[in-house]
């Protein structure tokens, strides 16, 4: 196919703020780029960082007005919310720590949220974040961004409509090697915060990136977890947070799998020879599907009596839903900033139809939320609980 995804078709151009992102934030640039790539909304607002000297420079270089730069999320929210052209959303990219006040602040004034993972550190605030996002009737995203890839989203559907049976295992893992030496006492400061407790959490390793499993296996087959058992290790010298995990789980039986299912995880900062290797497979009695995020273009299908397959986002005909978001033409890769663009996509355009009373398509509402953020949060406090008892299970 030479054709790549139609234009929306919504018409409107949204506004919104940052909190965090920066001079020498990565994660913020790439939120940024990812919403120009559609050209559906543009930055007005910021308080990009404690420093409010580099929250100066920073705005100045995105050239927003200098009376919506803020030295404080707190500030931003108050001064926001009063103004005729207020942001119609706010991006949260800060280390964990401030994701549930800066969150918080936001949606007591009114003004919708999107916020990086892990939505916080405990369950009762992710809880108070989706009760308040409710009551007041307000959109909140959460940026896993790797369910916005084509091949993933037609993976979902070909589960949904039982092409691989009932599921009866999956497996999910995602290995890196950047903390196998000791970063956060080398300069970096992206790995300073996350093994730092105060800053991260209770977990490093699965709350950083053992949350996108649970996230994507989720998403992609509709398992609800049952329970779980996992053991959190501490490989690098002196480090008070876990950088390897191993999780074995147990899913409810359901829609996809009913009579339950059982899977493991993997993930690690510590496993030489891998950039960013997520990746899942599903088994199920009629087939089997697998996905790596470093070869996102292509879906590795096996159906029981037929050839093994390895469908092409942008050659195979993908589902519509999944067809919608493949932008360019096949043999192009479509990588991270797509995806994320993807999942910016379907919140901006959500919010447009929501502003104009129209109502909401399971499609529109195609992103992560924060119920998924919930469910991310419960997962890693579940992981240490299992870890700290001597790798027990413990129900979900």
């Amino acid at each position: 196919m030479i054709e790549g995804s139609a234009d929306s078709g919504i018409g409107g151009k949204l506004t919104y703020g940052m909190v965090g992102g920066g001079a020498g934030a990565f994660i913020g640039d790439v939120h940024r780029k990812s919403i120009a790539l559609d050209g559906m909304a543009d930055i007005r607002a910021g308080c990009f960082s404690r420093s409010y000297d580099n929250t100066l420079a920073t705005g100045k270089a995105l050239g927003i007005a200098g009376d919506r730069l803020y030295k404080t999320f707190e500030e931003m929210a108050e001064a926001e919310a009063k103004r005729a052209d207020k942001i119609d959303f706010v991006v949260i990219v800060t280390p964990n720590i401030s994701h549930y006040p800066a969150a918080k602040a936001f949606l007591n004034k009114g003004i919708n949220v999107v916020c990086d993972k892990p939505l916080c550190f405990e369950e009762a605030e992710a809880q108070e974040l989706a009760d308040l996002a409710k009551k007041n009737k307000l959109l909140f995203g959460v940026t896993y961004t790797y369910t916005g890839f084509p091949a993933v989203k037609h993976a979902r559907e070909m589960i949904r409509k039982g092409e691989i049976g009932d599921i009866i295992y999956v497996t999910g893992e995602y290995p890196q090697d950047w903390l196998i030496t000791p970063q956060e006492k080398e300069g970096s400061k992206q790995a300073e915060w996350r093994t730092d407790p105060k800053l991260a959490g209770k977990s490093n390793c699965v709350g950083d990136i053992g949350s996108h499993i649970e996230n994507m296996i989720s998403y992609v087959t509709g398992l609800k977890i049952k329970s779980l058992c996992a053991r959190l290790d501490k490989i690098g010298p002196g480090r008070v947070l876990d950088d390897n995990a191993t999780i074995m789980l147990e899913y409810a039986p359901g829609n996809t799998a009913k009579a339950g299912a059982k899977g493991v995880y993997w993930s690690s900062q510590v496993a030489m020879g891998y950039d960013n290797g997520l990746q899942f497979r599903v088994f199920g009695t009629k087939g089997g599907i697998e996905w790596r995020v470093e070869d996102p273009n292509y879906l590795k299908v096996s159906l029981l009596g037929k050839p093994r397959a390895v469908l092409s986002r942008g050659r195979d005909g993908f589902y519509p839903r999944a067809q919608s978001l493949s932008r360019i033409p096949s043999g192009h890769p479509e990588g991270y900033f797509e995806a994320m663009a993807n999942i910016y996509k379907t919140y901006i355009g959500a919010l447009i139809k929501q502003k104009a009373g129209q109502s909401l398509t399971e499609d529109d509402l195609d992103f992560p939320n924060a119920e998924n953020g919930l469910d991310g949060v419960k997962f890693i406090g579940k992981c240490v609980e299992s870890s700290q008892k001597g790798a027990v299970w413990v129900n979900f």
